[in-house]
């Protein structure tokens, strides 16, 4: 059974960082794209940022470029989205996804599990 739980959410004023965990079982980390995506209240999921297999290539939505960074330590089957200089605008439940194969990757109909999501609240 495939699990991804996600923690370290929570309330950060603006400017502040937090950093999101995601820890894997159940699958072969190392097989897997991840991914971070967040929802906002009366939005669509939104892609976040993505790290590709065995610690390969990292993308970023435009939004978060130069803010946050994705990385995956595969011995501890863990994922993580270090995030600096967070804005009111990040304020959503960020989740985190597994993905066996994808040619878009920032898109979730390519992922094949999902955490739970934590929620992210940024104060202005």
């Amino acid at each position: 059974q495939v699990q991804l739980v996600e923690s370290g959410g929570g309330l950060v004023q603006a400017g502040g960082s937090l950093r999101l965990s995601c820890a894997a079982s159940g699958l072969t980390f190392n097989a897997y794209t991840m991914g971070w995506f967040r929802q906002a209240p009366g939005k669509e999921r939104e892609f976040v940022a993505v790290i590709r297999r065995r610690g390969g290539n990292t993308d970023y939505a435009d939004s978060v470029k130069d803010r946050f960074t994705i990385s995956r330590d595969n011995a501890k089957n863990t994922l993580y989205l270090h995030m600096n200089n967070l804005k009111p605008e990040d304020t959503a439940v960020y989740y985190c996804a597994a993905s066996n194969w994808c040619t878009q990757c920032n898109q979730g109909a390519y992922y094949d599990y999902w955490g739970q999501g934590t929620q992210v609240t940024v104060s202005s």
